[in-house]
């Protein structure tokens, strides 16, 4: 008896052992889309500018437009996350990669959104901010029809060793399909964004005058980012700042 007890604890044992390497080996969940928001908490924005970031992106999610956007895409489905960025050292994951495949969903990641708390208060590390940010698509648990930085600021960057344009042309080349941003106060950032931090397939730059109009311009960007738009040829139209037509493209994870 204690011989054939001891097989079934065995087999016991090497089944669960067998379902634990099934579920590590899982395939990662498709998505219509993969989206990473970096978000600037350093010194020039106030508490209260602060709060009207936090406040406009997860207003955002909770927004009917942009809930059917995510439900009637191709899969019906994103995977999002928030980063909170200052100085060089300074990245924070304040709601890791989240499913949005219902409303429910949706408003639990708004939900998330707002309870999270400033972490930093330096200075502006655009760089390191991209560069902290690009590998994490490579280790989430989805595999997304698109990948897609979407880095919002006040300032240009003054801090760290990793230059914004050579961060964005890492991240591109590691196969992230587009990094898009969102200026806030000055049209001069705006510039500054386009020439050294917007890069790949449809890649654009929103302007918000300033934090009182940010919830509209981040539901503005969101929409365009989960939805964009495909030009006809021969019919090009401008995209405030795009860069280039939509190519739609999936990149297969590799298994780890």
């Amino acid at each position: 008896m204690i011989k054939f007890k001891h097989i079934a604890v065995a087999a016991g044992a090497a089944i669960m052992s067998a379902l634990g390497a099934q579920q590590a080996n899982a395939a990662p969940v498709a998505v219509d889309l993969e989206l990473q928001l970096l978000v600037d908490v350093s010194n020039s924005i106030s508490t209260g500018e602060f709060n009207l970031q936090r406040t406009g992106y997860s207003n955002a999610f909770r927004n009917a437009t942009i809930q059917n956007q995510i439900l009637n895409g191709v899969i019906g489905k994103i995977a999002v996350e928030l980063i909170y960025w200052s100085s060089s050292n300074q990245q924070n994951v304040a709601t890791g990669w989240a499913l949005i495949d219902s409303v429910a969903s949706a408003n639990a990641f708004a939900d998330a959104i707002d309870a999270t708390t400033r972490p930093y208060n330096g200075n502006t590390g655009v760089g390191e901010a991209l560069a902290f940010g690009a590998p994490r698509f490579d280790t989430n648990d989805f595999d997304g029809t698109r990948q897609v930085i979407d880095l919002s600021g006040d300032g240009q960057d003054n801090s760290g060793n990793v230059a914004p344009a050579t961060a964005r042309d890492a991240a591109l080349a590691a196969g992230v399909d587009a990094i898009n941003a969102l200026a806030i106060g000055s049209m001069s950032l705006v510039d500054y964004f386009n020439a050294n931090v917007i890069g790949g397939t449809g890649a654009f730059t929103v302007f918000a005058a300033d934090f009182d109009a940010f919830g509209a311009a981040i539901i503005e960007k969101l929409g365009r980012e989960i939805t964009p738009e495909i030009p006809l040829p021969g019919a090009l139209p401008l995209m405030l700042t795009g860069m280039a037509l939509f190519g739609w493209t999936r990149r297969r994870k590799s298994e780890i």
